[in-house]
């Protein structure tokens, strides 16, 4: 008996609602010009772990709670002398979301994490890079439900870029608005 596969909600609503509405909506000659996602990469510097590695293995253990997959140690290209910054210290972590974690982190973001935010009015609907790629910064971690509050280091904050297939801001855009993005006014 085969087993059938679990399908994350968001990725049923893109087959199908949200892939039929961009076709009709922008005249798609093909099925495979419509935009879809392409990955998810979430980032964090720390700039005290320099001086402080704790920092970056508490950052790394966060991440890797938040996305649910391993993290890579990121290092610095260049040195800086003013900020004692040497060429190969670790300085950040990051995490590329592909297939369906993309879909379940995208998920958690849009329906639990964002609506935790202090004061949240929507995400700026300009942070888009003009081939339909969008970079959201957010400042606490904290808003993860799996993040335990006490456990923390200190409060650091996340960047996370949504890539698309999409090659406008438009076509990007309508995109992650469809797909429930709570983008401000």
């Amino acid at each position: 008996m085969a087993e059938e596969k679990f399908i994350p909600n968001l990725k049923r609503k893109y087959r199908e609602e949200v892939a039929p509405e961009l076709y009709k909506d922008f005249n798609f000659k093909s099925k495979m010009e419509v935009p879809a996602l392409e990955k998810i990469v979430v980032s964090v510097g720390i700039g005290d772990a320099i001086t402080n590695k704790k920092l970056l293995d508490a950052a790394v253990k966060e991440l890797e709670q938040i996305t649910g997959q391993h993290v890579v140690r990121t290092k610095a290209r260049k040195s800086i002398a003013n900020f004692k910054l040497r060429e190969g210290m670790e300085i950040g972590a990051m995490v590329t979301l592909r297939g369906d974690n993309m879909w379940f982190f995208l998920e958690r973001l849009i329906c639990i994490a964002l609506p935790r935010v202090k004061d949240f009015r929507g995400v700026k609907p300009n942070a888009f890079d003009g081939h339909g790629n969008y970079s959201l910064g957010i400042t606490e971690q904290i808003i993860f439900p799996e993040i335990d509050f006490d456990k923390i280091e200190r409060i650091s904050g996340l960047n996370v870029a949504i890539v698309t297939t999409a090659k406008t801001d438009e076509e990007g855009f309508a995109l992650l608005k469809k797909l429930g993005m709570p983008f401000s006014k």
